[in-house]
């Protein structure tokens, strides 16, 4: 599985942004996605997942402000991001769960930054 991350970018606090992350392979509807960020200086964290069954998860920092979809039919996962806060600032990487493996692939990252 190969992921190509996009849609990263400058935006003013309180703006909004869509990453989308596209998948090659074509057992994508089976795998669970998510988007993971990491500032400088800091570890590596979940920000969203979803499930092949469309089951979702936020890290509490961006509950109610991000949303995780994801299209089958793309092969694409996206991540919506509302109201956004200088502390978003971070590279945001796509990641795939691949059930068949049980192994994780990891897309390049995309830089979101928040000025205020």
């Amino acid at each position: 599985v190969q992921l190509q991350a996009s849609g990263g970018g400058l935006v003013q606090a309180g703006g909004s942004l869509r990453l989308s992350c596209a998948a090659s392979g074509s057992r994508f509807s089976r795998n669970t996605m998510a988007w993971y960020r990491q500032a400088p200086g800091k570890q590596r964290e979940l920000v969203a997942r979803i499930t092949s069954g469309g089951n979702t998860n936020y890290a509490d920092s961006v509950k109610g402000r991000f949303t995780i979809s994801r299209d089958n039919a793309k092969n694409t996962v996206y991540l919506q991001m509302n109201s956004l806060k200088p502390e978003d600032t971070a590279v945001y990487y796509c990641n795939a769960f691949i059930i068949a493996t049980t192994e994780n692939a990891w897309g390049k990252g995309t830089q979101v930054t928040v000025s205020s």
